[in-house]
């Protein structure tokens, strides 16, 4: 399996409380880091997969899990 990184922004969410961070960890984000910025909050995920859909794929459904929900996937191009 691979690493993928990837971040996904969190719809209507400015910044996540300790409760919504615990939820995403148990849910299975484990593998991702929440960050709060410019009114937004996001998870900066670096998840092992077999391919990147099924990585962003299953990160979305963990974030659903919790309760949460995903508005966009972004990522770096690499150069």
């Amino acid at each position: 399996m691979k690493m993928y990184d990837f971040t996904l922004v969190l719809a209507d969410l400015a910044e996540l409380t300790d409760d919504q961070a615990e939820a995403l960890f148990e849910a299975g984000c484990d593998d991702a880091t929440p960050v709060a910025r410019d009114g937004h909050a996001f998870l900066y995920f670096a998840r092992e997969a077999d391919s990147l859909e099924h990585a962003i794929r299953s990160a979305i459904a963990d974030v659903a899990r919790s309760g949460l929900r995903a508005a966009r996937v972004e990522m770096e191009c690499p150069v």
